[in-house]
């Protein structure tokens, strides 16, 4: 699969912007915060429905104005796909595709697969584990719309339960047949959701694992582990064992938005036991272990997007992932740099099909090789 073609009005710092795409590499370079970044988010956008970085849709509206669009032609084998997305201020986002209103974004998401490589993935090891559970639901509403509106329906329940949590606190109330629908329907769903996590983390820890040995040169063995109580047997007493607790906390604690992905080297956390390398291959390999799958699943290659991987890896690293590139592992690739020279050292002997894009203050030029 690749992008033929973008076009973006009023898109973060982009006023109206239009570009045509390599099926192989694109490498977009320019100083930081020129916008390189920006474009990569309207790619996984027109995927995701919504941004990689900024999770407010009317905030990626450009600064002053009503509404943005980002629209792209994407093939797949013989189809072709003409998608746009469209947001005003005060209004729902449009999701079009072939000029065809799409009634729900989970029919939308995992059609044109995306992998985002970017410097704040370093938050899968060092930050909380919302944003591990985040890179699975994403993996896995790509691959399974049911997931996702599973997924939709568990975070309304939630939020309608905490709102009465709340209620009742403030009012020193406590109404069990108003919780109860909502009670219902987190245990059912939140089960379902459990059991695809389990499932889904035990097709990915073999593939992260090969990549991490290649990576690393077999040097470590690491592991990926998925901890949730609704996989527990008394999972349903837990959740209404804690209720107390609850109300006092107005909000629920028990849940599978509480659960955790394990990150573990040697048999150690690698959050506190793994060097910066290590973090950094680890990552690499758990992106590489989506490539996998979303290949596996789609019969055809997802886009790869790299944010500024130059610059945050070492030699090493760096000539692993160009063997991979030349060696026709992945499709088409966009690519940032903040310096072209180092893009150029890293691909000029690559025989692949090659674009270079200067962005500069929103504006994208084509440059010549």
């Amino acid at each position: 699969m690749y992008l033929e073609k973008i076009n973006l009005i009023n898109f973060k710092n982009y006023e109206l912007m239009y570009a045509d795409f390599s099926e192989g590499i694109n490498c977009l370079v320019g100083l930081n915060g020129c916008g390189k970044t920006n474009l990569l988010d309207a790619i996984f956008y027109l995927s995701f429905t919504k941004s990689a970085f900024n999770l407010i849709d009317h905030q990626n509206i450009r600064h002053g104005e009503q509404h943005f669009s980002v629209a792209g032609v994407f093939h797949a084998g013989n189809r072709r796909n003409e998608v746009q997305i469209t947001l005003q201020q005060q209004h729902s986002k449009k999701i079009l595709v072939d000029q065809k209103k799409q009634k729900k974004a989970s029919g939308h998401v995992g059609r044109f697969p995306v992998v985002l490589i970017a410097p704040g993935d370093i938050e899968l090891i060092l930050g909380g584990s919302e944003i591990r559970r985040k890179m699975i639901d994403m993996l896995l509403s790509q691959l399974d719309p049911s997931y996702l509106e599973d997924l939709m329906t568990y975070s309304r329940a939630l939020k309608h339960r905490n709102q009465l949590l709340k209620y009742f606190y403030k009012n020193q109330l406590h109404d069990q047949d108003q919780l109860e629908p909502f009670d219902q329907i987190i245990l059912q769903t939140g089960k379902r959701i459990a059991k695809a996590r389990s499932k889904f983390v035990a097709r990915y820890e073999p593939l992260l694992q090969e990549h991490f040995r290649w990576i690393s040169n077999g040097r470590e063995q690491v592991t990926l582990q998925y901890a949730s109580t609704f996989l527990e047997p008394d999972f349903e007493e837990a959740f209404y064992r804690a209720l107390e607790k609850d109300m006092i906390l107005q909000r629920t604690t028990q849940g599978v938005h509480r659960d955790d992905i394990i990150f573990e080297m040697d048999g150690y956390p690698m959050k506190k036991y793994g060097s910066q390398g290590q973090q950094k291959s680890y990552i690499i390999a758990l992106k590489l272990a989506q490539f996998d799958i979303l290949l596996e699943e789609k019969r055809f290659k997802p886009i790869l997007l790299l944010d500024d991987i130059f610059d945050k890896l070492d030699d090493e690293r760096i000539g692993k992932m160009v063997d991979l590139i030349e060696n026709h592992k992945f499709g088409q690739i966009f690519l940032t740099d903040a310096r072209p020279e180092r893009t150029w050292h890293f691909l000029r002997d690559i025989k692949t099909e090659l674009k270079v894009f200067q962005v500069e203050k929103g504006i994208i030029e084509e440059l010549n090789q």
